[in-house]
């Protein structure tokens, strides 16, 4: 994978269990965890929406 640009989530706080996010060149969304950086979840920017939508319960 390229070299990311990964970002923490504002609601992540100071805690240990961090959200990082990064988007590529092409538009993908791609998601990771501070306990196990290694692992990436890659999506659009609409699959995400319909993701945060559906944990708000949102859907």
């Amino acid at each position: 994978m390229q070299d990311l640009s990964w970002q923490k989530s504002s609601f992540s706080g100071d805690g240990s269990n961090c959200v990082y996010v990064a988007t590529s060149p092409t538009g993908t969304v791609h998601l990771r965890e501070s306990d196990d950086p290694n692992t990436v979840l890659t999506t659009t920017a609409p699959g995400l929406r319909a993701l945060i939508s559906g944990l708000k319960g949102d859907a």
